[in-house]
């Protein structure tokens, strides 16, 4: 189930092992304070947690004595074990039959902030998954519009979608800045105008705005992002490097498709692959690599001394914006 599902499922009743996995935070956050708010009493008495890193061969028997013992006074007991990725051995051997056999009264909360190691336990049949991924540009948004308006602040649909843009769907971030606007708006409406001035935009949107500058032709957008990023602390270098890593991304995404395993291979969220698949195939593979190729030589001849780091960035926006000119 995806996190917003979790509070429905939650009021029909306890699961007894549930799976928090995802990259976003908030969410995984959340969802263990739903859980604990929900069925755990007397925390002091009914309450341990694990690491996942010494989880491992026979060391599992103190996970499973922990949620062999019987509840203090109290209908269940909870344990927690963070960053737990057991391999497919140690499942077969020391977990699967006690999970297929799980205590009633006990409850397992497994919180993993990656996918895809170990053995993939939310196939398993015992394993309630919720998924704690960042959540698509439309979701938050609308998170961000309710959580407003239940706290009596009007706010424009324009203005909610930037926020959820500017923080680039990071929850952690998104929950900061709509608390922020709460403070800011009340009773007050909430325009794009308010959310240009009062929300920090993440360093990733800056750099996507560039890169839409870029594919726009936009010379003037792209200077004044450069400019606001050189003043926030990232050097020429950085903003260099960026870009490679962005073009290169671009590449990626139009030789081997913008699937779901590529997101997670490049640690990207839906809506910005989504939105790089399209930018792609404006800029075409013999662009792509005449860009990759000529930023990472900008890049070596920096690091090698060649060129100062003012002068590699110059160069690189001359590749960009006027390939056919010196």
């Amino acid at each position: 189930m995806n996190y917003v599902e979790l509070k429905d499922d939650i009021s029909r009743g306890a699961r007894g092992i549930y799976l928090l996995e995802g990259e976003d935070a908030y969410f995984r956050t959340k969802a263990e304070e739903q859980i604990k708010q929900a069925f755990l009493q007397m925390p002091e008495l009914n309450y341990t947690t694990f690491d996942g890193a010494t989880a491992k061969g026979a060391s599992l028997g103190s996970l499973t004595a922990a949620l062999s013992a019987v509840p203090f006074m109290s209908p269940k007991r909870i344990v927690k074990i963070t960053d737990f990725y057991p391999t497919e051995s140690d499942y077969e051997k020391y977990l699967q039959p006690f999970f297929d056999n799980f205590p009633e009264d006990s409850i397992l909360i497994i919180v993993n902030s990656q996918t895809g190691k170990g053995v993939d336990l939310k196939r398993k049949k015992s394993v309630t998954y919720v998924n704690c991924k960042r959540a698509e540009e439309e979701t938050v948004a609308k998170w961000v519009y309710i959580t407003l308006k239940r706290a009596g602040v009007a706010c424009t649909a324009e203005a909610c979608e930037a926020v959820a843009r500017y923080c680039v769907c990071d929850m952690s971030r998104v929950s900061m800045e709509t608390e922020k606007l709460i403070e800011w708006g009340k009773g007050a409406n909430i325009t794009k105008a308010a959310v240009d001035d009062l929300v920090y935009k993440d360093a990733e949107y800056r750099i996507y705005e560039m890169s839409t500058a870029i594919a726009a032709r936009d010379y003037g957008m792209f200077m004044t992002v450069c400019k606001d990023l050189l003043s926030k602390g990232f050097d020429e270098n950085a903003i260099l490097s960026s870009l490679l890593n962005y073009f290169k991304n671009l590449l990626s995404v139009l030789t081997l498709g913008p699937d779901d395993a590529l997101a997670k291979t490049l640690k990207m969220s839906d809506w910005v692959i989504k939105k790089n698949a399209k930018e792609a195939k404006k800029f075409g593979k013999e662009r792509l690599c005449a860009l990759i190729d000529g930023l990472y030589s900008l890049i070596s001849s920096f690091k090698g001394g060649l060129i100062t780091k003012d002068g590699a960035l110059e160069s690189g926006i001359c590749r960009i914006f006027f390939p056919d000119e010196g």
